[in-house]
């Protein structure tokens, strides 16, 4: 035989051994800057409720499994570029990131909320308490016209390439300076600093901030959700395809979706949500 065409068939041998044998292997990317979802403790180790969660779903799929740190902003591209096989990193459904990758089923529901330091101007704003952006009507109305007004000339601190900047940058709420940071601790520690006249980030973002600063943080407004905010947070995977990877990605969602109903079923994912944020955020 040819030694290329030899060559080239021990290639293509090994590259289907190497899906073969990593059938049950997955490697799940995270953020480990978005507490209490997921963060690193003194000792740099990836810790939160998105972590004991991903291995609770791997132990259910029987699979062997290793969470994968990476910046947020690369997520998707890192992805897509096979770094890792799902995302578990507080990332909301939508649908402008439905046209990229697909979502397994939500895990926990994830709210919005503006923040300020206490004692601010912002303080006591007159909105109706949850706003689903989805619905429409007169509250989600009277709720955009109200923060068009108390935010117009503010800088409002957001985590880029994120549904917060997203939502800012639409115009819903007017005219409003938006200023971005790499990651939702950097929001934090500016807000605190009074950088900025507010904050917007998922609310537990905010409260689990407070808890463990001592920082005197306050949540205004109303809570949002729906629309620009998507619908929960769920396991971001590649979109199948044909080829064996392709196949193989298609697997892991039918994989992830059945291990989510039955940690639901459990009450695992209640458990976790209420550990690591006070509540029941479970979907």
């Amino acid at each position: 035989m040819n030694k290329f065409k030899t060559l080239g068939l021990g290639i293509l041998i090994s590259f289907f051994l190497t899906i073969s044998s990593n059938a049950d292997s997955i490697r799940i990317g995270t953020e480990g800057a978005y507490p209490p979802w997921n963060s690193k403790d003194a000792s740099g180790n990836l810790i939160g409720f998105e972590v004991e969660l991903a291995n609770e779903l791997c132990k259910i799929m029987k699979a062997e499994c290793t969470i994968v740190e990476q910046d947020w902003d690369g997520m998707i591209p890192a992805l897509l570029m096979r770094k890792f096989d799902a995302i578990m990193a507080g990332m909301s459904i939508t649908a402008e990131r439905q046209k990229t990758i697909t979502f397994s089923q939500g895990y926990a529901d994830e709210v919005a909320s503006l923040a300020v330091m206490k004692g601010s101007n912002l303080e006591g704003m007159d909105t109706p308490e949850g706003i689903n952006l989805s619905l429409g009507g007169s509250d989600v109305k009277k709720a955009l016209k109200t923060l068009t007004g108390v935010l117009a000339g503010k800088t409002v601190c957001v985590q880029t390439a994120t549904i917060h900047q997203n939502f800012l940058d639409s115009g819903d709420v007017g005219s409003v300076n938006v200023r971005t940071y790499k990651t939702q601790d950097e929001v934090n520690l500016d807000l605190a600093s009074g950088r900025c006249d507010a904050a917007l980030a998922a609310a537990v973002a905010f409260t689990d901030y407070a808890d463990k600063s001592g920082k005197p943080v306050v949540l205004v407004g109303p809570t949002f959700s729906g629309g620009a905010f998507g619908n929960g947070v769920g396991v971001g995977i590649r979109q199948g395809g044909d080829d064996a990877i392709g196949k193989r990605d298609a697997k892991l969602l039918k994989d992830f979706n059945k291990a989510i109903d039955k940690a639901r079923k459990q009450g695992i994912i209640s458990k976790l949500a209420i550990k690591h944020f006070g509540f029941d955020a479970s979907m």
